[in-house]
């Protein structure tokens, strides 16, 4: 401003800092136009915006925080059902050793008894022998010891029955002398 308009603003009885009537009717009807469009339709706006901001963020936390527990919930089952698949694994092997400890024992029975049934077996396999080759033998001592008698004698020694119970009584004879020099 110039001086002179000072000067005529000075006479008029205008004040600088305060403004005119037209001024502050238009700056409050302004004023009014901008809050009533921010309080009627930027607000909702934002304070729908801010709530499903809020909504999303608190309901993704929600879905974390079940997630984490139900992730937590799977961890603890997991550990269960690996301990207890352990434990499991553990008497299984325990199952194991004492079955075949078991078998192994019967196996050896087995063995033993069929050991035991084939040394009898032989046993009286070898006494059926040896009683077949005795009666052999007597058969043939007692042939050859008529033979020889006969020659000796120079006669046919033809009683069979006297024959036997010469030889008998010989081989008894025999046997006697051939125990008791054992003994």
């Amino acid at each position: 401003m110039t001086k002179a308009a000072t000067l005529l603003a000075a006479e008029e009885g205008y004040n600088p800092l305060l403004p005119h009537i037209y001024e502050l009717v238009v700056g409050i009807f302004s004023f009014a136009v901008v809050a009533f469009f921010l309080i009627k339709v930027l607000t909702p706006r934002i304070q729908k915006v801010l709530n499903e901001r809020t909504d999303a963020i608190e309901g993704g936390i929600k879905r974390a925080e079940g997630a984490q527990a139900e992730a937590q919930e799977l961890l603890k089952q997991y550990r269960d059902q690996l301990a207890e698949a352990r434990h499991e694994a553990a008497r299984l092997r325990e199952e194991a050793r004492e079955q075949g400890a078991q078998i192994k024992a019967e196996l050896r029975e087995e063995a033993q008894a069929e050991a035991r049934r084939l040394v009898e077996a032989a046993h009286a396999q070898i006494e059926a022998d040896r009683q077949q080759a005795f009666a052999q033998l007597r058969t043939e001592i007692g042939r050859l010891s008529a033979d020889l008698a006969s020659r000796i004698v120079g006669e046919v020694l033809e009683d069979e029955a006297r024959q036997r119970r010469t030889i008998d009584r010989f081989l008894d004879d025999l046997e006697n002398s051939t125990a008791q020099a054992v003994r």
